[in-house]
């Protein structure tokens, strides 16, 4: 996809390369700052992806200095740009919204660059930001028109009502619980693609009503959804909220599934599923629908934690592969409990490692989706691409706000 805008924009946006990678991050923790200013626009963001390391910001920064490098190729930008497209539709960002990104980020160029933010700097990116949400507004159209048309579907926020809960570990200083979701209206659902998350908004005492993503962890359906949460003691209080408060009855508002991270409707190849914790969930959908929609798919699951107490769903996902019978799961726990048992409650100890996939998954005739923490990407996704596997069967979710910083 070649750029509509001028070689001489194009020229000085590309100048701006330089500076952009050594203060974007100044950039967009300022243009943050700005936004965060107007009430209306702070409810629309995920207010726990801006704390600790400001995740958000250091996304944003590489997703811009992305376009900046690519600005005469966006074509080579266009998994990122469905990446942020999804997104948007998941936090219900409209387009009227846009104009005030606009005026945050070029005041943020300006506040970080001083003098070298020349008018003509200003303008090009000016021209630049617009040219980019243009495109993303047409693509998030799209996708809310499908949505909205689809069997079950709508647009916007929808009331859900917590019609199921289950503690699902056995560890009570972390535990994780699954809740089921079904419309307050009674009507169907849209049946999501396995791999695909929710964005629910819900108040929380002193905070609002805050926003969170969670992956989908049962099989697609028409009647109701199930996300599996981690109670994390530290953070901002929404997997709390929902552990300690959310019980059953309880009101709770989601947009439809959103994501580009999914099992394909009909998967070309076997599947090799990695997880790391309670990143398993959107593979457990993954599974789910394998084992209902695909018997001949061979699967390989692969999954990491800490010990039988912190792994969840595991019953489960014996009886999907023993119904299945062509889905094969290998356990490793990082540091076995007293009451686990090699070779019963998991089948190695230790992470997992490049070298124990390619001798016993089918690495190089499969696709491959990770999901998990990033100590666990940036651990595997580097080692898959060392070991030859090729960079388009290799496919990952990552908690939070994604960016490329896998190698750090």
């Amino acid at each position: 996809m070649s750029t509509p805008l001028s070689e001489a924009t194009v020229a000085v946006v590309r100048a701006t390369v330089p500076a952009l990678a050594a203060h974007g991050h100044a950039v967009t923790t300022a243009m943050y700052r700005r936004l965060f200013r107007d009430e209306h626009i702070a409810a629309l963001f995920n207010h726990a992806n801006q704390g600790g390391d400001n995740a958000q910001a250091h996304a944003l920064a590489g997703a811009i200095l992305a376009y900046a490098r690519n600005i005469d190729d966006l074509g080579a930008l266009s998994a990122a740009l469905e990446r942020i497209a999804q997104k948007h539709v998941g936090y219900h960002i409209l387009p009227e919204h846009y104009p005030f990104v606009a005026r945050a980020l070029l005041g943020a160029i300006e506040d970080v660059l001083g003098d070298a933010a020349t008018p003509q700097v200003l303008a090009a990116w000016g021209e630049a930001y617009w040219l980019l949400a243009d495109l993303l507004k047409r693509r998030e159209a799209e996708l809310r028109g499908e949505l909205a048309h689809a069997v079950g579907g709508w647009s916007g926020w929808r009331e859900f009502v917590v019609a199921g809960k289950r503690i699902e570990n056995a560890a009570a200083d972390a535990p994780i619980a699954s809740f089921e979701l079904r419309p307050a209206d009674g009507g169907a659902v849209i049946a999501h693609r396995p791999g695909q998350y929710l964005t629910l908004r819900y108040p929380v005492p002193g905070q609002g009503r805050i926003k969170r993503n969670y992956s989908i962890s049962c099989g697609p359906n028409r009647e109701a959804y199930r996300i599996t949460v981690k109670r994390e003691a530290h953070g901002h209080g929404g997997s709390r909220h929902l552990h300690d408060a959310m019980a059953i009855g309880e009101r709770i508002e989601l947009t439809p599934p959103a994501g580009d991270f999914f099992l394909p409707d009909a998967p070309p190849r076997p599947v090799v599923l990695l997880s790391g914790g309670v990143g398993l969930t959107p593979m457990v959908s993954m599974l789910e629908a394998i084992a209902a929609r695909h018997p001949r798919l061979q699967a390989h699951y692969v999954h990491g934690t800490a010990d039988g107490a912190s792994h969840v769903m595991a019953a489960h996902v014996q009886a999907l592969a023993r119904a299945h019978g062509a889905i094969h799961v290998s356990t490793f726990y990082a540091q076995p409990g007293a009451g686990d048992a090699l070779g019963r409650s998991h089948q190695r100890e230790g992470l997992i490692d490049a070298e124990w996939l390619r001798a016993n998954v089918p690495l190089f005739e499969s696709d491959v989706y990770l999901c998990g923490p990033r100590p666990f990407l940036r651990a595997l996704v580097p080692a898959l691409a060392r070991a030859g596997v090729a960079d388009e069967r290799v496919h990952y979710e990552f908690f939070g706000p994604s960016d490329e910083r896998l190698a750090a």
